[in-house]
């Protein structure tokens, strides 16, 4: 992988960053990267993550907080927002870490010329149903009139996306199919025998105040 001209090993960059975390927490991080999170640069080595989520998603940021504590800044804070054009307040709650060089390796892997990228290292890293678990409950959603998940996707390269493809294929057994929508973003549509396989795949690891992503509740 290079970046700003010079090359950085992936295997040094990752290793440092396991190693500093329990591996549920980078399990978790790895699926919010993948889905709402930003990683903000703080200076040449520093970063730190921001995270952000509607009033309706609220118990869900607080659940990353606590699981996320030890990196954390204090609780999510309540934002009002309001919209010009629509006239209207918007709620939302963010909370981010503490700026650390940890997040600064985890931006050279995942931003390039500050767009998010699938790093050369994904099949590598990208293992773990939790992370796929946290991925889906950022971005994903279940049509049930279609019996049909989706995951919304950032706008990755066409190489990039394979990336993902053949990792959902070789690691968990999984084939979508791409979406092109109106507005010229993607989603990784799953049909139904698809979706079937996603949600047993992840339906341990959603939590209780985002089940209403998944086709029934416990």
């Amino acid at each position: 992988m290079r970046i700003s001209g010079w090359a950085i090993p992936w295997e040094v960059i990752w290793f440092n960053i396991k190693n500093m975390m329990s591996k549920r927490q980078y399990d978790i991080i790895l699926g919010t990267v993948m889905g709402d999170a930003y990683i903000q640069l703080t200076g040449k080595k520093n970063a730190r993550l921001r995270l952000e989520h509607s009033e309706k998603q609220k118990d869900y940021l607080f659940w990353k907080w606590r699981e996320l504590k030890n990196w954390m800044q204090d609780k999510p804070k309540k934002i009002i927002r309001y919209h010009p054009k629509w006239k209207k307040n918007y709620i939302y709650y963010r909370c981010q870490s503490h700026s650390s060089p940890v997040f600064g390796k985890l931006r050279k892997l995942f931003y390039l010329d500050n767009r998010k990228i699938i790093p050369d290292n994904f099949e590598k890293i990208f293992k773990s149903r939790l992370s796929l678990a946290v991925w889906f409950m950022d971005d994903g959603y279940y049509y049930h009139r279609d019996k049909t998940a989706y995951i919304y996707l950032s706008k990755f390269s066409e190489q990039e996306t394979k990336k993902i493809f053949q990792v959902l294929d070789k690691h968990f057994g999984l084939k979508p199919k791409l979406e092109v929508k109106k507005s010229n973003n993607f989603d990784f549509k799953f049909p139904t025998q698809e979706t079937k396989k996603l949600i047993n795949l992840i339906q341990e690891e959603v939590i209780s105040s985002m089940r209403y992503k998944l086709p029934f509740t416990k």
